[in-house]
């Protein structure tokens, strides 16, 4: 249990019969007139939908005990990635739902964490930005490089982003997570 004078970014509640909820953002609101209550946005861990809820200042709040992991990648088994735990070296199968989009910037190696509660796998969180190959993209038209314009580019995970056109096949890049924007080229 915690009092909601304890709230803070990415800490995860449970309410409503159980259901997880991660506390997005959070503030404390103390009125001229009337009792201070904490306004909050708060993630549903499971299916991800975002609601407002307000709590009364210094209400107690019950926490769940969600364990976060650094794991690596190694392979794919069908439909669920396997990760390793880095310190017991335990692999853990993963479906391909609760890795959701992180399955688009995934290569042996790469290490993300992995939140579980109570022996159930939550999410799969990567860093907020990656390097990656691109596999395969068009070349770019001579007079085109100067500015603006993209094209499509596979990256080496086979996910589909856009690119600049002065990028060609074979370059490393730096591609946001959460957005699938192309960042900058990586210098080797």
């Amino acid at each position: 249990m915690a009092s909601t004078n304890d709230l803070k970014n990415g800490l995860v509640l449970k309410l409503d019969g159980g259901q997880l909820w991660s506390v997005v953002e959070f503030q404390h609101v103390k009125p001229g007139k009337g009792p201070a209550f904490v306004r909050t946005k708060l993630k549903n861990v499971l299916s991800g939908k975002v609601v407002d809820k307000t709590f009364n200042a210094g209400v107690k709040v019950e926490t769940a005990t969600v364990d976060k992991r650094d794991m690596q990648f190694s392979y794919m088994d069908g439909e669920y990635f396997v990760f390793m735990d880095m310190e017991t070296y335990d692999q853990l199968m993963i479906d391909r739902k609760t890795v959701a989009d992180a399955a688009n910037f995934l290569i042996e190696g790469f290490t993300a964490t992995v939140a579980q509660h109570e022996g159930e796998v939550l999410f799969v969180e990567l860093p907020a930005a990656v390097e990656l190959v691109i596999q395969e993209t068009e070349p770019g038209v001579q007079g085109d490089r100067s500015t603006g314009g993209t094209k499509p580019a596979t990256l080496e995970t086979g996910h589909q982003i856009q690119v600049p056109l002065f990028i060609t096949t074979g370059e490393k890049i730096k591609v946001d997570t959460r957005t699938s924007d192309y960042l900058g080229r990586v210098n080797s």
